[in-house]
């Protein structure tokens, strides 16, 4: 892969769909091929942002209503945003970021009932018209996502003790925003081998990289 403009691709899907592991893959193949390459995530990825998300993903599953849970994410979104992502694509680097507005959409939009438009309201006026380059979103039934989510370990549960209904509104809302979004984003089965799946990424980056450069995008 040649090297190119500051790009900005994310990793999608719900729980334990395998983004942290081949958002970290693909990075490794980046470098070596000499990109400039900058991973982080969301919620998190700032200082500020990561104190945000100590409040978002740990704890009992209600302690926030759904408009309360966006408006935390968002705020982290900004601060993410203008603290780390925009300066590196400034500086013409890749950045890959397990996720991003699509998991807003996706498990407050669908999942918790506040509906896409909502969602997509509110991200105008925290972050403008800003958007992926490329979107990759890792597909997984939700009872195999969350007994592999299950044995990670980490305190970072609350999602995952949501009900089986929330989480397959969460991947029917990630299988519509795919449909909705073609050109930007791409489902990818991560039931299969993660040697398959790391391919079909690396295709997919190799395509965009490949492109024009396009300029940077920031309100």
């Amino acid at each position: 892969m040649a090297p190119a403009a500051g790009r900005f691709i994310t990793f999608e899907g719900g729980e334990g769909g395998g983004k942290t592991t081949q958002l970290a893959r693909l990075a490794e193949d980046l470098r070596a091929a000499g990109h400039a390459v900058l991973t982080t995530r969301e919620p998190g990825g700032s200082p500020g942002a990561e104190e945000i998300r100590r409040l978002l993903v740990t704890g009992e599953a209600g302690r926030w209503d759904a408009r309360t849970e966006a408006l935390l994410h968002m705020a982290a979104r900004r601060d993410h945003l203008v603290r780390v992502v925009w300066p590196a694509l400034a500086e013409g680097k890749v950045v890959l970021c397990d996720r991003f507005l699509d998991s807003t959409r996706a498990y407050q939009g669908y999942g918790h009932g506040l509906g896409r438009d909502w969602v997509d309201r509110l991200a105008s006026v925290v972050i403008g018209d800003f958007a992926p380059d490329l979107t990759l979103i890792l597909d997984l039934d939700p009872a195999q996502g969350l007994a592999r989510a299950a044995g990670r370990g980490d305190a970072e549960t609350r999602y995952e003790t949501l009900a089986d209904a929330f989480h397959q509104r969460v991947r029917e809302g990630f299988h519509a925003i795919a449909k909705a979004e073609p050109g930007r984003c791409r489902l990818i089965d991560s039931s299969q081998p993660k040697e398959r799946v790391a391919a079909l990424i690396a295709g997919q980056v190799r395509a965009l990289l490949a492109a024009s450069p396009q300029a940077v995008r920031t309100p």
